[in-house]
């Protein structure tokens, strides 16, 4: 493991395709229940932090760090593994799409989130099993259903890390959300061919240029001769999709 934060490297321009989705949001602030202060561990640029509560935002990267909106609070440079909180020292824990970015450091910053959250503990995250049927993983880049499969902990491994009661709800994700995470695009190819769109995404960040090649020069073939809406064109007609996202909600 680099010691150099992941994000330093492939988070540049991040915040111009991953916005918030406000029906994620919702779905989270829901969850915090009524937490006054709230750590946002691997706060990234700030999607999804509660504007009403005292935030206390965790990220290592300075490339993301610097990407959060001037009306946020500054972010603590520290890691998910060795939280700078006293137990219980806040009333709910969250991380939104990035415990799967701590490596070996998982299993220690999840209980470190339960370690420090007098409540709930809400983590969104990735279903593999799920995501790696998705089109654009099960046909074009199974490297990343690959790389999804080591990264991205089991629902049930979570449970135990945290102990207490844990809730699993599927979080489906509308075609209109302007929150263009990997899961996003299932039903927009066309993003594919996006660079921008591309880079906001770990899963194509990670992969190495001869794949990236290799996976827009397929989806960009399908597009242009109709191959693509012969097998997945139905996707176009849908408005909401179980691409494998989940909010997993945790009370002691």
């Amino acid at each position: 493991m680099s010691s150099k934060p992941r994000y330093d490297c492939i988070g540049d321009g991040y915040a111009k395709t991953r916005r918030e989705d406000p029906r994620l949001r919702e779905q989270i602030f829901a969850a915090l229940d009524d937490a006054l202060n709230v750590v946002n561990v691997g706060a990234g640029t700030g999607s999804y932090e509660p504007r009403d509560r005292h935030v206390i935002a965790i990220e290592p990267s300075d490339v993301m760090a610097a990407q959060r909106p001037p009306e946020l609070a500054p972010a603590i440079r520290a890691m998910a593994q060795c939280l700078p909180l006293r137990d219980r020292s806040v009333d709910a824990a969250m991380a939104v799409l990035s415990v799967h970015h701590w490596d070996d450091g998982q299993e220690q910053g999840v209980r470190e989130m339960r370690r420090v959250a007098s409540g709930p503990v809400v983590i969104v995250t990735v279903d593999h099993e799920v995501s790696g049927r998705m089109w654009l993983m099960a046909d074009y880049m199974p490297e990343v259903a690959a790389l999804d499969r080591r990264i991205f902990p089991p629902m049930e491994k979570l449970a135990a890390w945290l102990g207490g009661q844990t809730q699993v709800s599927v979080l489906p994700i509308s075609r209109h959300s302007i929150d263009w995470s990997l899961v996003s695009f299932w039903a927009h190819p066309e993003r594919v061919l996006n660079a921008d769109a591309r880079q906001a995404t770990s899963g194509f960040s990670r992969m190495e240029p001869a794949v990236i090649e290799r996976v827009v020069a397929s989806v960009r073939r399908d597009l242009a001769d109709g191959t693509w809406d012969a097998r997945h064109g139905h996707l176009r007609q849908l408005e909401d999709y179980d691409a494998g996202l989940r909010l997993v909600v945790n009370r002691p």
